[in-house]
């Protein structure tokens, strides 16, 4: 079904309801659906209510717009997870925070900006890539600090970087096949995840 009008589309966390911020929600959801290449300026304009050149007052092109949404939603997500972290009182509790803002960012208010990051990577330049990737890299190193520490208390065998690897992997896939259930709780999902990663050792936190 053709989308019609901003209301129509679900919103974006981290985004507040500046003109700004209504048309990365749009973009959010146009690009993952339409894809960035078929989805033009017009049509962003068009879902968001204004005119197409009044975009340009918050953007400079429609790539610019494509950063953005990657942007910010890697910050939003970054954030809760920093958070969540903050709370933890020992590296397994971290890495459970982790696991989990991970799989709400593909899977909560944030999952089709987090498509776009991955389905439309390519439709950067390398210089935006770059500019996201630092973005990127300081959330990776969260991870690796994390799963480095638990290595060293020996809970976890194998170098973090492969550990990662796999964990990006198994999260990723959930948006493929994970529907909320009664029988089957984000929490529930996250403790899965983390069993697998401590070799059963979770039910020890």
């Amino acid at each position: 079904m053709a989308i019609k009008a901003l209301e129509d589309i679900p919103v974006m966390g981290g985004l507040d309801d500046s003109p700004r911020g209504r048309v990365l929600r749009a973009a959010a959801h146009l690009f993952r659906h339409q894809g960035y290449n078929r989805t033009t300026v017009r049509d962003l304009a068009r879902v968001v209510g204004i005119q197409s050149g009044s975009l340009f007052h918050h953007f400079s092109s429609k790539e610019d717009i494509l950063c953005a949404v990657m942007e910010e939603a890697i910050r939003y997500n970054f954030a809760r997870m920093k958070a969540a972290m903050a709370e933890a009182s020992s590296p397994r509790l971290q890495l459970r925070a982790l696991i989990r803002g991970e799989l709400e960012s593909i899977l909560g208010p944030t999952g089709e900006a987090m498509a776009v990051l991955v389905y439309e990577w390519n439709a950067l330049t390398p210089e935006r890539q770059l500019q996201v990737l630092a973005l990127r890299d300081e959330y990776e190193a969260a991870w690796l600090q994390v799963l480095t520490q638990l290595q060293q208390q020996g809970i976890i065998q194998h170098p973090p970087f492969f550990w990662r690897r796999l964990l990006a992997g198994a999260i990723a896939w959930t948006g493929n096949w994970y529907r909320p259930e009664k029988s089957m709780t984000l929490d529930d999902l996250t403790d899965m995840v983390l069993d697998m990663a401590l070799a059963g050792r979770s039910l020890d936190l």
